[in-house]
């Protein structure tokens, strides 16, 4: 009876032995955050989320999707994706033209600035935004952005004015 118990127990030895071996040879986790990799960085993609608030005659207005983001402020595409995985809005621009499609409509002009107007209901800092996104700060016209938690991969930027003001929040997944 003892025998089979030391047997079954060295049975366990090369498993064990093993498996400290893998795990000696695993790499060590390399940083995905940091500023000299973000300044580099191109493609994003996470979670946002824009509030507008109230203004007289106008109700607020929110609201969120995953992202996945490629691109300068230049050149770029902007896809907006439901909590269900379903594509809400895609844009792309270059210079000169921007493309928006939605919901089986395609709508087209010569700013990205005024797609995302109407895509969003509020103008968006675009050239500021791919800094703040890179954790550079840049200063963009009643915006002000919060990047202390950028290493955290979250990132807040309000507008003060013009009203109504703005919030939007980037949650970035790794």
């Amino acid at each position: 009876m003892r025998w089979q118990c030391w047997a079954q127990r060295l049975a366990l030895v090369p498993l064990l032995a093993l498996a400290v071996l893998l795990a000696g040879c695993a790499l060590a986790p390399t940083p995905t955050n940091t500023p000299a990799l973000r300044a580099e960085q191109s493609a994003w993609n996470g979670r946002l989320a824009l509030q507008i608030e109230e203004q007289t005659g106008q109700a607020a207005q929110s609201f969120s999707a995953a992202f996945e983001l490629q691109g300068t402020a230049a050149q770029g595409d902007l896809t907006l994706i439901s909590p269900l995985g379903n594509v809400l809005a895609r844009i792309d621009w270059t210079p000169g033209h921007a493309r928006l499609k939605s919901g089986g409509n395609t709508q087209e002009s010569t700013s990205l600035d005024v797609l995302l107007v109407q895509m969003t209901g509020t103008a968006l800092p675009v050239r500021a935004l791919f800094d703040w996104l890179r954790g550079v700060r840049t200063t963009a016209s009643g915006w002000q952005a919060n990047l202390s938690d950028i290493d955290q991969g979250r990132l807040e930027a309000t507008r003060h004015t013009p009203t109504p003001r703005t919030i939007l929040r980037i949650v970035f997944e790794p």
